[in-house]
């Protein structure tokens, strides 16, 4: 399977462009001495088309080709790492039609395009092999730009090999929640939770695809301090996401109460946001325009809070002036895949259509996906309310809103610091397929696995 999923991407790849590609793994960084390294992952280009976490090594893709530039293990490794796989079994796995030591990769870089990876050392190794600068600062431009491009095209929508990944992903995502709301009638602080969901990834032989978020502190959006003291009256928000050994990634966000029954207020809030979510994910289908999406989300928060008072006016002009994003300040979602945000290497060339750029606005500037939907894509959908004080203590977000949000019912809900609902959604055909869906989240189906 492995080998015709890479032999049809990159025949896909030779439809788009006319000239080589050569695609670097990375490499390890130390840590503060050679022999202690932070854990190794792959550049996710790399991984794409030649789906093996192999470290220290590069591909070179031309017409449908696929040559391997690996060294074979030293005869010392053994000691250190066990017997290890040799440069040609290596290409035979993965349907190589080369395999060349990494010396001789200099031999093939011709005319070839890159794009850089997110590790100095192989930036640095890039930028003098190719006698240009490669930086992953810098926008991609002539060949790397038109790769860059078509690998956008290519990793926007999954195939089945993907698919079969990320379901995978997302099954032990949903457990390890699972296991962290059980886990909380018995925890004293937020890192016994969050050892509790690790532990079922780990189990699983996988890694968490970013830092984990597992705090009483929702309203600090990536907070990973885990040392906080449980209290009967909080909230855990906890957004954790399992990834495979192959790279592939999962993102997955639940709230629930530390005493296994959410106040009222947190009740009327967390429904507020699950409305939000719901919607979202009713109407995601082949053609809408996610940035649609992210305005129905605001606009079911903007309702929400009229009903409970908490802001004043109509939902739609509260959203046009960007009232909800006091509460909702971040983006509905964005692409997942072989990264949590999926490309965003590559800035908004991935997540933004061809000539579109990023509103100013309060309330949009932190969208990062601004496409029309596809099959075959899969957008995390992440409704939250926050009272960050950075926001509403500034002054002049009082000011401008001072007659907008009622600050006096505001303060009926200070046990609501921070409510978030995510889910992982494919794009179908006809519809949507919530990859998550059997990770529970209504209040009440939450509140019983707390208990």
């Amino acid at each position: 399977m492995l080998k015709q999923t890479l032999h049809h991407r990159r025949q896909q790849l030779a439809t788009l462009i006319n000239f080589p590609a050569i695609l670097w793994s990375g490499n390890t960084n130390p840590r503060n001495f050679p022999a202690n390294v932070y854990p190794f992952r792959a550049s996710s280009h790399f991984l794409y088309f030649a789906g093996l976490p192999l470290q220290n090594a590069a591909i070179r893709l031309e017409g449908g080709k696929l040559e391997l530039f690996i060294d074979n293990p030293t005869p010392s490794s053994a000691l250190w790492h066990g017997q290890m796989p040799t440069r040609d079994e290596i290409a035979e796995q993965i349907g190589a039609d080369t395999a060349r030591p990494m010396a001789e990769l200099e031999s093939y870089l011709e005319d070839a395009a890159t794009i850089p990876v997110q590790n100095a050392a192989t930036w640095t190794q890039q930028t003098q092999l190719l006698n240009r600068w490669v930086l992953p600062q810098q926008p991609p431009q002539g060949n790397d730009l038109e790769l860059a491009k078509a690998i956008i095209s290519l990793r926007l929508t999954h195939d089945a090999g993907a698919l079969i990944e990320l379901r995978k992903a997302a099954a032990v995502t949903v457990a390890a929640h699972k296991a962290g709301i059980a886990a909380t009638s018995k925890a004293k602080l937020e890192a016994e939770v969050r050892a509790a969901m690790e532990a079922v990834i780990i189990g699983e032989n996988m890694t968490t695809s970013y830092n984990s978020i597992v705090t009483v502190h929702g309203e600090v959006l990536h907070n990973e301090h885990y040392h906080h003291p449980l209290q009967p009256g909080d909230l855990i928000l906890a957004d954790v996401g399992a990834e495979t050994a192959m790279g592939w990634a999962a993102d997955v966000t639940r709230t629930w109460p530390v005493s296994g029954k959410f106040s009222s207020t947190q009740r009327d809030i967390y429904d507020v946001v699950l409305a939000a979510h719901d919607a979202c994910i009713a109407k995601i289908r082949p053609g809408v325009e996610y940035g649609d999406i992210h305005l129905l989300a605001a606009t079911v928060i903007a309702e929400g809070l009229v009903d409970l008072g908490i802001l004043q006016g109509n939902p739609a002009d509260l959203v046009e002036m960007d009232a909800h994003a006091l509460f909702f300040p971040h983006g509905i979602g964005h692409l997942l895949g072989l990264d949590v945000h999926d490309m965003e290497d590559l800035g908004d060339l991935a997540g933004y259509e061809e000539g579109r750029t990023r509103s100013d606005r309060f309330g949009l500037g932190y969208l990062r996906l601004n496409r029309l939907l596809r099959p075959g894509m899969l957008v995390t959908i992440e409704p939250g309310f926050y009272q960050v004080p950075a926001i509403l203590n500034d002054p002049n977000v009082r000011s401008k809103y001072e007659n907008i949000v009622n600050w006096q019912r505001l303060s009926e809900f200070t046990d609501v610091r921070g409510i978030r609902i995510e889910d992982d959604v494919l794009v179908t055909e006809s519809g949507s397929e919530v990859l998550t869906d059997a990770l529970p989240n209504q209040a009440i189906a939450i509140e019983t696995i707390a208990n």
